[in-house]
């Protein structure tokens, strides 16, 4: 995000020193004054685009650039999202696949059980679109066997996490390859390797200790109504085509553009009708409408429950998520201040020349970019362009240069904090304060990120023995 006709003229020093005074007042707001987060956010993002010496004319076309760029993405993934959990929560669809899940898995295991399929979910499916597909299951689950939503909540939210970081087809580490060169193919075989025991280890592990400590009430926030029809629950097996529907077409999407990309497709089909039919049907909001479309009908219309009830249904779900959409879009607000006050750039610059291993140096750079812009794509795209060179001056092999690709990728996602529309997201979703969501998710994701590193530290000092 650039503004227009202005050029940052401000140094290193102070430009950190206006980004600390920003997060201070934020928490200060938030946790000290209970200001709710809303109307925070926007003021201190206001205060920092003005203290860092963005034209006054442009502060609010900078304000509200970052807060549409936010909703674009997530507004209709939430509201459909929602939309989804209620059919799936008044049909009885979650109970029915929770307790399906409890009994292939059993009460103890119903964390594990939770998690790994996240996992898979989450292969083709963004982050914040995993959530809202996936949580109402966890939550059916979490009443169906009791205890803190944290035991359920932290392996589900964690997996996404993973997932979205580490694994081609997600944009940042698809676009990280690109300036590093390293082949999809094993790209996603290191990203995998990396991943899965990352997220035994540094979420569900956590996820158990952080449940037993501390016990927290199943959310509402996405729909907790009881059926509202007469009959039968719908069989399990319904429920899980429903949710695969938009991880098979979102699959189908990513997977025809990653070919486009490499050339494996011809102009012969690439060209052609249905291949641009398959790539929008693939579009995540357009996946999930398809999705809430047939949920509609096999949970709503089938089963008994009058159009004018299904409508009542869906308009009830969208109160619930008001609030994490608006907030979600200031956090993205607030990001966007501090990419366009050039604070990421010029802390970047001058963290390039560090003199570090390259594999560290770019841990460290996405690190610290993903502290002060918040966003882990960003952190991870922008680090990626500026050590690239280096990067291919080294003559890497191919796994050594997924491994490079997974390091700054691990640097990318931790410390998620205030600046961090995902930190907002989860905090909402999961209807935790303030305080907690720095307490569990910013850890999450700083284990993430640092067990991350160390895999792909082993896994780079394994590529150099080839």
């Amino acid at each position: 995000m650039k503004v227009d006709g202005w050029t940052q003229t401000l140094g290193v020093g102070p430009l950190l020193l206006i980004a600390a005074g920003a997060f201070a007042v934020l928490l200060f707001l938030i946790i000290r004054l209970k200001v709710h987060a809303f109307p925070a956010l926007i003021l201190v993002s206001l205060l920092t685009a003005a203290t860092a010496g963005v034209p006054l004319g442009k502060v609010v076309d900078v304000l509200t650039e970052g807060f549409g760029t936010t909703l674009g993405s997530v507004a209709l993934l939430v509201g459909l999202g929602a939309m989804l959990g209620a059919l799936l929560e008044s049909s009885g669809g979650s109970r029915s696949l929770a307790d399906r899940l409890v009994l292939a898995f059993g009460e103890k295991r119903a964390p594990l059980a939770l998690g790994v399929a996240s996992l898979l979910f989450g292969f083709p499916i963004f982050f914040d679109a995993g959530l809202v597909v996936m949580l109402p299951v966890v939550f059916s689950v979490a009443r169906r066997v009791g205890g803190s939503m944290l035991l359920y909540g932290i392996p589900a939210v964690g997996a996404f996490s993973v997932m979205h970081v580490f694994v081609p087809p997600h944009p940042g580490p698809v676009t990280a390859s690109s300036f590093f060169g390293a082949d999809l193919g094993i790209l996603l075989l290191v990203g995998l390797v990396v991943a899965i025991p990352t997220w035994y280890v540094a979420v569900y592990l956590f996820g158990m200790i952080v449940g037993r400590r501390l016990d927290l009430p199943v959310p509402e926030t996405l729909g907790s109504a009881e059926s509202t029809t007469t009959d039968a629950a719908p069989r399990w097996t319904v429920v899980v085509g429903i949710l695969l529907l938009p991880m098979i077409l979102i699959f189908l999407n990513t997977g025809l553009s990653a070919l486009e990309d490499t050339g494996t497709l011809g102009s012969a089909v690439t060209d052609s009708p249905w291949y641009d039919a398959v790539v929008l049907l693939g579009e995540t909001p357009v996946a999930l409408l398809v999705t809430l479309m047939a949920a509609l009908v096999a949970f709503g219309w089938r089963r008994g429950t009058s159009k004018k009830g299904a409508q009542d249904l869906l308009e009830g779900a969208l109160p619930k998520v008001c609030s994490v959409i608006l907030i979600t879009g200031a956090g993205g607000m607030f990001g966007g201040v501090l990419q366009a006050s050039g604070i990421g750039d010029a802390l970047a610059s001058s963290l390039s020349g560090l003199g570090f291993p390259l594999i560290l140096a770019g841990f460290i750079i996405a690190a610290t970019l993903r502290v002060v812009q918040g966003s882990a794509t960003v952190a991870l795209t922008t680090t990626a362009g500026l050590i690239a060179s280096g990067v291919t001056d080294a003559g890497y092999n191919n796994v050594q240069l997924a491994a490079m690709v997974v390091a700054v990728a691990a640097g990318s996602v931790v410390l998620s904090h205030v600046n961090d529309s995902g930190f907002w997201l989860v905090g909402n979703l999961l209807e935790l304060d303030e305080v907690t969501t720095l307490r569990i998710w910013t850890v999450l994701e700083t284990l993430i990120g640092v067990v991350g590193f160390l895999l792909a530290c082993a896994v780079f000092g394994v590529g150099s023995l080839w």
